[in-house]
């Protein structure tokens, strides 16, 4: 079948019997043209299919309403809600989200730094993977916002969570339950998101007293088939754990996965706290106490902060915003296995201060403190201990 030309400017001029400087006036609002001219205008253009070439109309006006957004695993439920909290509030400012997934692939993400450079793009939200990808963004006069983790701290702005934050208070939520055999999950400690969680840990353990067991830290990698694996040698060989933090949604996946497959009991022999919430942790059995991040809310305050970027381009002085997590309580922690507890150091809840941009935002900019969960359907943030349900088999 043959292509159909696509209509032009001039076609709907000669169909509404004007110039095509009054097509351009009555389609674009711009410049005084009758009201019956106006209209006959526009259903020419509708009938024709007539669609404004956007690409040239911001050549001739000097701006682009596009913005970049590269996202490394658009697989993974808590990117999908962070690309969903870019695109919202970006629409509601009227700007126009053209999003890449890179899959994590540094090669990928690097081939769409070129893509977003051709279209000229003024600026990109990236979950950055490679080092360097900030780095080329900027060289090509693309204004940058890291959204989750920060590869380059140099001169681009950020938008992340208090990671540090989220993993002291899952950590001290095992202790304070009687928890000392606390083995943590996790996928690296190169990026700011591994790191931060790891130190919020090992936080945890010097407050409370408690020497931190370098043989219960597993570093697992980003498959769940390899951190099951890693996860089943680390509960074969340290029998006395009593309790897994799982620094990511993926990881709980694969924590909960494993423990059910040994029909490991959740939490009556094994406590389990995640790092997400992730639609399926309230759905299974027993339910998954998680530390949310608020994913659309860090994506929403990336938008806000390259908007703000875009409308103010002299700025230099960069920005980095904290989200703060919030403890999300369900079923999955009890006491240790057998009942006992031990005196520990008392040791008070990581309460978040509020967020606190490290420069150039006023106090309405700054990122919001904790969001509450709802109790029905999410479980209940900020109650002081975890039901003890036994899980299934």
């Amino acid at each position: 079948m043959q292509e159909r030309r696509r209509a032009t400017i001039a076609d709907v001029a000669a169909a509404a019997g004007v110039s095509t400087s009054t097509v351009s006036r009555a389609l674009s609002g711009h410049g005084y043209v009758a009201r019956s001219v106006a209209a006959r205008v526009i259903a020419a253009a509708e009938e024709i299919g007539y669609v404004p070439d956007a690409n040239a109309r911001n050549l001739r006006v000097g701006s682009r309403r596009d913005v970049g957004v590269l996202i490394s695993d658009l697989a993974n439920p808590f990117y999908a809600e962070l690309a969903s909290g870019i695109e919202g509030r970006l629409r509601e400012a009227g700007y126009h989200m053209l999003l890449v997934n890179n899959g994590g692939d540094q090669a990928e993400e690097l081939a769409a730094v070129n893509t977003f450079a051709a279209l000229r793009v003024p600026g990109v939200i990236v979950t950055p993977v490679s080092e360097h990808v900030v780095g080329k963004l900027v060289r090509h006069g693309i204004h940058v916002v890291q959204a989750d983790r920060v590869v380059d701290a140099s001169g681009a702005d950020a938008v992340v969570g208090a990671n540090d934050v989220g993993g002291r208070m899952a950590t001290e939520l095992l202790i304070r339950r009687g928890h000392s055999k606390i083995a943590l999950i996790i996928d690296e400690a190169e990026w700011t998101t591994g790191a931060g969680r790891l130190a919020g840990y090992r936080t945890a353990h010097h407050e409370a007293g408690l020497t931190v067991d370098e043989d219960l830290v597993a570093f697992a990698g980003f498959d769940v088939d390899r951190a099951r694996s890693v996860i089943g040698a680390l509960l074969d060989r340290r029998q006395d754990i009593t309790a897994l933090l799982a620094a990511n949604n993926l990881l709980a996946q694969a924590a909960y996965t494993e423990l059910a497959d040994r029909r490991i009991s959740i939490p009556g022999r094994v406590s389990l706290v995640a790092y997400d919430d992730v639609p399926w942790m309230s759905m299974v059995r027993p339910r998954v106490t998680t530390v949310a991040q608020h994913a659309d809310e860090i994506g929403r305050r990336s938008a806000d902060l390259l908007i703000s970027r875009l409308q103010d381009a002299n700025r230099r002085t960069a920005v980095s915003v904290l989200v703060n997590p919030s403890l999300v309580h369900r079923e999955s922690v009890g006491a240790p296995f057998g009942g006992s507890r031990r005196r520990r150091r008392s040791v008070a809840p990581a309460t978040p201060a509020p967020a606190t941009p490290s420069a150039g935002l006023s106090a309405p900019d700054a990122a919001p403190g904790p969001v509450a969960a709802s109790a029905a359907s999410r479980g209940t943030a900020g109650s002081t201990a975890d039901a003890a349900a036994p899980a299934g088999a």
